[in-house]
């Protein structure tokens, strides 16, 4: 069973970023010159995914015009003889077919993968949150569909969190299979310390049987008054078994500000033009070490 679709939600406010995502989306909020949005959607690529969803909202304009053509910049860098600027605006726009489906309000993470049904048609398919960063050689969608190919049925992705932080997660409770594998037996939204099953937290990436769909009908609002996933992913754990993957990788949550300039630094050290000066540039901060 191969994963070809692929669910992009963006539709959300990015509160934790005001004022600046006033006017523009969190998911374009740039990693030195390339947008968080944009390796989200290579992560989908590099996993074999070739059809992306985005779920959108009023303002996030933005991230269909970086994914489009862009006739006037083309023709300017052409004119200059500027080819290597050119094939890289060229390559954005050519990536991967996408569609964008508009959430008309903000209802929660459930409601914006229900507005996909009717493109993904009954087909398996993959969910990637689009303000989570995760860098490994093979790809974390990858690694679920991976294990959605073993077994045939939905599969998340989860890592542990500090005990301070599960009240930001889906906690789930889980049967140990292996070293990474659990099978899910429960799964709660944004608990209080005192009453999380674990400190292993459901994190921005699924593969999901269309099943998912009618799940996600049969919730009523939950945390926050929005249709939580994670009320869906319960309801369709009681019918069918899910999978719940400790996935290898290094995670950014780049909707959070600490973890946004984190994610800078370490992608300024991985680049071998500014590695150097970088390093410099730190030593003088800490001038002990």
């Amino acid at each position: 069973m191969t994963i070809k679709k692929a669910v992009i939600p963006t539709a959300g406010l990015g509160t934790r970023f005001l004022p600046v995502t006033k006017s523009m989306p969190k998911e374009m909020l740039p990693i030195i010159d390339k947008p968080v949005i944009h390796y989200v959607v290579e992560e989908a690529i590099n996993s074999g995914i070739d059809d992306i969803i985005f779920v959108t909202g009023r303002s996030k304009r933005s991230i269909e015009d970086y994914f489009d053509d862009s006739p006037e910049l083309e023709m300017h860098l052409k004119s200059k003889g500027k080819t290597e600027m050119l094939k890289m605006v060229q390559d954005i726009s050519s990536l991967v077919d996408i569609h964008y489906i508009r959430q008309k309000e903000p209802r929660g993470l459930g409601d914006a993968i229900l507005t996909a049904e009717k493109h993904i048609s009954g087909d398996p398919f993959a969910v990637l949150l689009g303000d989570d960063i995760i860098v490994n050689s093979t790809p974390c969608t990858k690694q679920l569909i991976e294990v959605f190919k073993k077994y045939g049925r939905s599969t998340i992705a989860v890592e542990e969190v500090p005990k301070e932080k599960v009240s930001n997660y889906g906690i789930i409770k889980g049967r140990e299979l292996d070293e990474h594998l659990y099978l899910l037996e429960d799964i709660v939204e944004k608990p209080t310390p005192e009453k999380a099953p674990s400190n292993t937290g459901a994190i921005g990436r699924y593969v999901f049987t269309p099943e998912i769909f009618d799940c996600i009908k049969q919730t009523a609002c939950g945390v926050g008054g929005e249709i939580q996933l994670t009320d869906g992913i319960r309801l369709l754990n009681e019918s069918q078994k899910i999978y719940a993957y400790k996935f290898t990788g290094k995670r950014y949550d780049t909707g959070d500000k600490l973890e946004y300039v984190k994610a800078i630094v370490d992608f300024a050290l991985e680049n071998e033009e500014m590695r150097d000066e970088m390093l410099e540039h730190l030593r003088t901060l800490n001038p002990c070490n």
